[in-house]
């Protein structure tokens, strides 16, 4: 968009500046598109982790639509906290905020073929941990030290590593349908590839709207090609209806120490990322430094954001970096802005039909856009890790991190003798490789001999701190 067209450049880079509602409503729906579909796809991963029927004959069909629907009121409610703030509580920014993919890899070990009834442990555990996050946000700043480049993209690879296999099991068919002749066939991937191939055209060659909403359009257009397929049934939408409020304790509340050490310990890596969300924002739309005030009150809206979601059988919120690189591209800082998606978010969670209409989306076509979604998610943590500086140290470290982490997500059963809540949060891959990677960088002294301190370079060569081998 024209600045010109909005307003002056000091007013675009005003958190309070309001642009003219005619121009105001379609940027606050443009934040919205940007961030939907990663907002409602955890709960469907949670949902068909935990042995939820996809069909509109089973009986916990109505939850995961419950599921999807809270996804989506409490990302707006959240968004709100920020924008608009509650005395000390949110940033008073455009920060938007949606529910987080980093803690699918601990949510789905702790829910695995459960079914509805290990909900209730999740929730407790969210509940924990968003007060955990938002007590961290008395001294957030000060603990930056302990999350370099090093152990934040070694954390985030780590999190895309364990959902790329989620996104080709959903491509293939999904879970229930391993080891059918239906699994991983060419209607399925023909599908599943229509939604990639059309995100990476609509990502690369359109501009503007087409372009920051290619995830959602690339489905789009998979959702039709299925429906032409006869995979796509509407039996569900009629069931749901109209409207309805959220329901507290829809899920229940139950307290498990695998479930809360869990979420606090993720939240720890959450609030870091949500620190780094902020200063973008105030980078790429006003030009400035983040405040501590702003930093604090973001963190404190997203633990306070988070717990409140688990009263109500929502999933944990952040913020999310998609709508941080918009901003920066728009060049629009109007916290109002993005007020206005948060509303229309929480309109869309109070009329149970839309997360009925999200729920028809074959899983196949869902799998195209998750493998792309998540694959993204890697390449942020190696874009991270490209900021290391690696030498010897830095790689020793990485090393074990990355192999103890990913080994025991790819071979759970080497744990088989471990309590039970231990196992759990050891085999999720994700905990176990940043707290070694957090605890190694601590205890290692960064001077040691010359020939460990001393740069690797050759081999894969990039930039001069992001190369890799040396004889």
């Amino acid at each position: 968009m024209n600045d010109s067209s909005l307003g002056t450049v000091e007013q675009l880079r005003d958190p309070n500046y309001t642009p003219p509602l005619t121009q105001a409503v379609p940027l606050g729906i443009q934040h919205v598109l940007a961030m939907f579909v990663s907002n409602v796809t955890p709960a469907i991963i949670v949902c068909g982790a935990a042995g939820f029927g996809f069909g509109s004959n089973s009986p916990d069909f109505p939850q995961m639509i419950y599921m999807i629907q809270m996804s989506m009121f409490f990302a707006g409610l959240a968004t709100l906290f920020q924008t608009i703030g509650v005395g000390p509580v949110g940033a008073k920014l455009p920060i938007v905020q949606g529910t987080s993919f980093a803690f699918i890899p601990i949510m789905i070990p702790l829910v695995a073929g459960k079914g509805v009834d290990a909900i209730g442990a999740l929730m407790g555990g969210i509940l924990v941990g968003g007060l955990f996050h938002a007590f961290l946000g008395l001294f957030i700043g000060r603990l930056r030290f302990a999350l370099p480049p090093l152990v934040t993209g070694l954390v985030v690879t780590m999190i895309g590593l364990a959902l790329v296999k989620v996104g080709i099991q959903y491509a293939a068919g999904g879970v229930p349908a391993i080891g059918t002749e239906e699994y991983g066939s060419l209607q399925n991937w023909t599908v599943a590839g229509i939604v990639i191939l059309v995100t990476l055209g609509l990502k690369f060659f359109a501009r503007g709207m087409l372009s920051v909403s290619a995830v959602l359009l690339g489905l789009v257009a998979g959702y039709v090609v299925a429906f032409l397929m006869g995979m796509v049934s509407f039996a569900s939408v009629g069931q749901a209806a109209s409207f309805a409020l959220p329901d507290p304790f829809h899920f229940g509340l139950d307290f498990t120490f695998a479930a809360i050490l869990g979420f606090c310990l993720m939240s720890f890596v959450s609030a870091v990322e949500t620190v780094g969300d902020v200063s973008g924002i105030t980078k790429g739309g006003a030009g400035r430094e983040a405040t501590n005030a702003e930093i604090q009150g973001a963190t404190y809206a997203d633990g306070l954001g988070t717990a409140i979601s688990g009263l109500f059988g929502a999933l944990p919120n952040t913020s999310f970096s998609q709508n941080v690189g918009l901003i920066a591209m728009t060049g629009v800082m109007s916290r109002h802005v993005v007020t206005i998606g948060a509303l229309f978010l929480i309109l869309c969670g109070l009329v149970p039909k839309v997360g009925a209409i999200i729920s028809t989306v074959p899983i196949e076509v869902l799998g195209g856009g998750v493998i792309v979604m998540f694959g993204m998610v890697v390449a942020a943590g190696i874009s991270m890790l490209s900021d290391v500086t690696w030498n010897r140290r830095n790689m020793v470290i990485f090393a074990i991190a990355l192999s103890l982490g990913l080994g025991l997500q790819l071979e759970p059963g080497a744990l088989q003798h471990l309590p039970s809540t231990l196992r759990v949060l050891a085999t999720s891959g994700i905990l176990p490789a940043a707290l070694i990677a957090i605890v190694l960088n601590l205890a290692l002294p960064e001077e040691l001999a010359a020939e460990a301190t001393e740069e690797v370079t050759g081999g894969l060569s990039g930039r001069q701190t992001g190369s890799f081998t040396k004889d």
